[in-house]
């Protein structure tokens, strides 16, 4: 479906955007409303990523402050748990099939066996459903992010000697190489596009200069996969991928930084603990 009216009149954006744009709550409830039923399912998409992150914490208490973006309100957490908790095969709309394959197999004893952490377990259910969706665009969006999380993780870990096999999340290609191969490039040359362009930043010291060099180059591949998509969702997919990107620049700053790569340094060495574990 073509979306002329609404897409031509969606505001021209760049990178280092310094006026206000409409929050991503009430983007996402303005498009909803334009997007037909079909490619609505494909917005939710791309905001179940804040569902993840507010299933997590409601997990861990009830009266967390869910993120906004989400799709889900905690009335529709609580609905759902209760569901899944009553039916081993719920039937509900706002359920998708990944958040009740976490429920139902995830476990400390799942932490503690392979050495995965709840949140990289969560985030691995998401790439590979969203990975199977029915549109192009987003198939190769997503794998592209998580080729680029992959190679980043993989770096990170060898630089400080934690083990790559236990962190690199999805069954794609990419990241079963990643895991296996002892090679500088991760055995990736042919393989993956944005090798060396990833690997050049990974030597950034600059945290944020780092994570900005990452968000232009995720910026560059939507302008490049949407140049001849000029009427269809996926433009539309990629204005909401770029409002995200700057709205998150806005709220970072020095400080965010160091404790994002601290919270990184934190989760690897945990990782690192539980293979130290399995091997006794």
């Amino acid at each position: 479906m073509n979306y002329y009216c609404l897409i031509a009149g969606l505001p021209d954006i760049h990178a280092e955007e310094t006026k206000a744009l409409t929050p991503l709550p009430e983007l996402k409830k303005e498009l909803l409303e334009q997007l037909s039923d079909m490619d609505a399912i494909l917005l939710r998409l791309l905001f179940a990523n804040y569902d993840n992150r507010n299933l997590l914490n409601w997990l861990d208490n009830k009266e967390a402050n869910l993120h906004p973006a989400g799709n889900l309100s905690a009335n529709d957490w609580s609905d759902l748990i209760a569901l899944m908790r009553e039916f081993e095969h719920p039937k509900d709309t706002r359920l998708m099939p990944y958040i009740h394959t976490f429920y139902n197999t995830f476990s400390e004893e799942h932490i503690a066996e392979g050495s995965i952490s709840r949140e990289d377990y969560l985030s691995s259910l998401y790439y590979a459903y969203a990975m199977n969706c029915g549109n192009s665009f987003l198939r190769k969006w997503f794998e592209f992010n998580l080729n680029i999380n992959n190679l980043l993780t993989g770096i990170a870990c060898r630089k400080h000697g934690f083990d790559t096999k236990s962190l690199i999340i999805g069954q794609n290609e990419v990241a079963n190489t990643i895991r296996l191969s002892n090679a500088r490039d991760f055995g990736l040359s042919g393989m993956f596009d944005q090798l060396d362009t990833v690997m050049r930043i990974a030597e950034e010291e600059n945290l944020l200069e780092r994570e900005k060099k990452i968000d232009a180059l995720k910026w560059e591949w939507l302008e490049e996969n949407t140049f001849f998509h000029y009427f269809g969702v996926e433009k539309i997919l990629a204005f909401v991928l770029k409002v995200e990107m700057i709205e998150r620049w806005k709220m970072l700053s020095i400080e965010k930084g160091s404790q994002v790569f601290r919270q990184m340094l934190s989760n690897l060495k945990e990782s690192a603990k539980f293979d130290q574990q399995n091997e006794i």
